[in-house]
């Protein structure tokens, strides 16, 4: 397993993908602050770095900056 098995990572998010700057088991949603394991992370915005636990949360992160 690449992902650290406890506390918050920091990631940068990329257009596909994401790179692991500080290991950690787990990021938090921009949208509701709920934990997202590392490998279930699939919903990110990489011009405002933030993470989201799915397609429901990006979506209104969408609308909080405006762009929807």
């Amino acid at each position: 397993m690449f992902f650290q098995r406890s506390g918050l990572a920091k990631l940068h998010y990329g257009a596909s993908d994401f790179t692991i700057l500080e290991g950690g088991a787990h990021v938090l949603c921009a949208v509701t602050g709920d934990k997202i394991p590392l490998e279930e992370l699939r919903y990110w915005n990489d011009d405002r770095q933030e993470a989201y636990r799915d397609a429901g949360a990006a979506l209104e992160g969408f609308k909080r900056a405006g762009v929807v």
